[in-house]
Parts: C-alpha cells; sequence; structure tokens
C-alpha cells in the first residue's frame, strides 16, 4: 500500500480524505449539530426548516431548496414553479416529508441551475434533511404548538419564587 494514502493514528492505519472532502464532512456536521441544537430549544419551525435548507443548497452547490408546511395552496407551489423556470431553473427534487406514522408533514422541492439528476450521494443528503425537516415539524406538533417562550404553559414552579425587592438603596 502506498503510505501517503493513509494517515497513521496510533496503530491503526486511517484513510487520508482530500482536504476539500473533509472541510465538507465538517461543514455538514457543524451544519447537523446546529440544527439539532435548534430543534432542541425548540426555536420557531420556519427558522430551522430555512437552516435545513441553506445546509443542503451548501452541501450540493448550486441549488435552491424549499420546504413547503402543509395546508399550502398548491397554487402557491404552482407559481414558485413557474417563477423558477423563469430564471432558468430546472426541478432537482420534489418529495414529501413524512412523520414516523406516515402522515406527510411538508415537501420538499429543490431546484437547480442545470438540467439534472440527484446522485446517490446527493439523495442521501436529501434523505438526511427531509429527515431533519420532520423531526423540527414533529417536535413542534408534541409540544402542542406552544408559543416560542421556551417554557411550557401551566408548568409547576419548582423552588421559591424570586421576589423583587421593595426597595432598591
Amino acid at each position: 500500500m502506498d503510505d501517503q494514502s493513509f494517515r497513521h493514528r496510533g496503530n491503526r492505519p486511517m484513510p487520508m480524505m482530500p482536504h476539500h472532502i473533509e472541510g465538507r464532512v465538517q461543514y455538514l456536521l457543524a451544519a447537523e449539530e446546529q440544527i439539532l441544537r435548534s430543534i432542541a430549544l425548540r426555536a420557531p419551525v420556519p427558522q430551522i426548516l430555512n437552516e435545513i435548507c441553506t445546509a443542503l443548497d451548501r452541501q450540493i452547490g448550486n441549488t435552491v431548496s424549499l420546504i413547503s408546511l402543509p395546508g399550502g395552496d398548491v397554487t402557491d407551489t404552482a407559481q414558485i414553479a413557474r417563477n423558477a423556470a423563469l430564471f432558468g431553473l430546472h426541478i432537482f427534487y420534489s418529495g414529501g416529508i413524512f412523520g414516523e406514522c406516515g402522515e406527510e408533514l411538508g415537501s420538499l422541492e429543490m431546484y437547480c441551475c442545470a438540467a439534472r439528476d440527484a446522485s446517490s450521494h446527493e439523495l442521501q443528503l436529501i434523505e438526511r434533511a427531509a429527515c431533519l425537516a420532520a423531526t423540527a415539524m414533529e417536535c413542534d406538533t408534541k409540544a402542542g404548538h406552544q408559543s416560542n417562550d421556551r417554557m411550557p404553559e401551566k408548568r409547576p414552579t419548582q423552588g421559591n419564587a424570586l421576589r423583587w425587592p421593595d426597595s432598591i438603596n
């Protein structure tokens, strides 16, 4: 084996990745971590979905992604596709986002500068993005569409409540 193709770590050889691939993997992991944090902190779902689309577009390149929530007007989707065509964009991917029980939670539309099909690697990224989107939407639904106060309603207070001082000297 060529010594150039492996980096030694301890006693195990580890395959070396070209620097551009290492950077893409690091970006993907960092973006996914940020999205998962946003979900855990109950950030607004539209913000999370925008983060997912941005990360997906950066990973694949030359794409524009849009996640639509259910209840959206079908004519809006058709209008978006017509507008994309006016700008020379081609449909790259279109598919539903489904929850654990198989219910449709939304859809993912992707447009590209060139008419082409997604590669198997790109389809894996798209599936991962759809999974993150489904998780965000399901967490929002499970939280009962509560307001984004970060504290559930009617939650009992634990410990002593702080009291504002009567006077400040």
